[in-house]
């Protein structure tokens, strides 16, 4: 297997298109626009070039990587030698199943289909193709080409045969695959995500601030990032979606988010990609934490 498609070239899809490439394959990265194409390929040679000055890659490793990717906008075209398609779109339902029935129709009968969603149930994914076998998830963790976790998800009627063989193929890509059943939020999100949406209660019920919030989990439990921040680095509106699928799959109240998340989420408050949400992401901060560096 030496010919990948991923489709969406965001910050997961550029991140699996780096991994993958970097590992050697040859990788058909595939979006709707040529804008959304150029920004993902930016973000693969600027990641690139950090790991060059880190002296993790040479200059010549670096060539050869974004040489095995080639762009596409149209699926059709960029699925056709594919043995293996990663979909790493948006977060929405109805999204994945038109992009999956349109994959199981244009890709070769061989082809396995994969999905980076984070919550979404592939048995559903699997049920609107003619091949619910050859359909299983990888879960990838931000940002993709450190993070070491690939959560492997068998929908109802994944094979043995295909689960293998993504379990070693995550393998080849350095990364630590690791076997789960498909349930609302998998493991990772079902553990992380009440955890989130807690801190969000404790800010909405003038518990502690902010970065007070953040601080007793990074001093008291060894966090790296705290849960508010977290939350800024995933999306808040990517934490709300997942918050809502394992809501309506399990019935559970402990699922239902937090009114103060569902407020941000509609005012477009989404953390650092609208560059404002538990904290402030904006050019004109970042100019003033800059003046105040040279004013010390």
């Amino acid at each position: 297997m030496k010919n990948v498609a991923v489709i969406g070239a965001g910050t997961m899809g550029n991140g699996i298109a780096h991994t993958f490439a970097q590992s050697g394959f040859k990788v058909q990265l595939i979006d709707i626009s040529e804008a959304s194409l150029k920004r993902g390929m930016d973000t693969i040679s600027k990641n690139l070039d950090r790991m060059v000055a880190k002296e993790k890659i040479t200059e010549a490793d670096k060539a050869k990587t974004l040489s095995n990717i080639t762009t596409f906008t149209n699926i059709n075209e960029g699925v056709e030698y594919a043995s293996l398609v990663v979909e790493a779109a948006t977060e929405n339902i109805d999204l994945k199943l038109k992009i999956f029935k349109q994959l199981d129709d244009a890709c070769p009968e061989d082809t396995i289909l994969a999905s980076n969603t984070s919550s979404i149930s592939i048995t559903q994914i699997a049920a609107v193709t003619s091949r619910p076998k050859m359909v299983i998830g990888m879960h990838f963790m931000n940002p993709v080409p450190i993070m070491k976790l690939v959560e492997i998800i068998r929908g109802y009627n994944t094979s043995d045969e295909v689960t293998n063989t993504i379990m070693e193929l995550s393998k080849q890509l350095g990364k630590t695959p690791t076997e789960v059943n498909d349930y609302p939020g998998f493991v990772a999100n079902r553990i992380l995500m009440p955890m989130l949406n807690e801190a969000i209660e404790t800010l909405y019920n003038g518990v502690a601030g902010v970065e007070e919030i953040d601080t007793v989990m990074k001093l008291g439990m060894a966090h790296p990032m705290g849960p508010l921040q977290l939350a800024d680095f995933i999306g808040l509106d990517i934490c709300l979606s997942i918050l809502n699928v394992m809501y309506d799959g399990f019935k559970n109240p402990k699922y239902a988010p937090c009114p103060l998340l569902v407020n941000m989420v509609m005012a477009g408050k989404l953390g650092v990609k609208s560059g404002e949400g538990f904290y402030d992401y904006s050019e004109s901060r970042k100019a003033e934490k800059v003046a105040k560096q040279f004013l010390k």
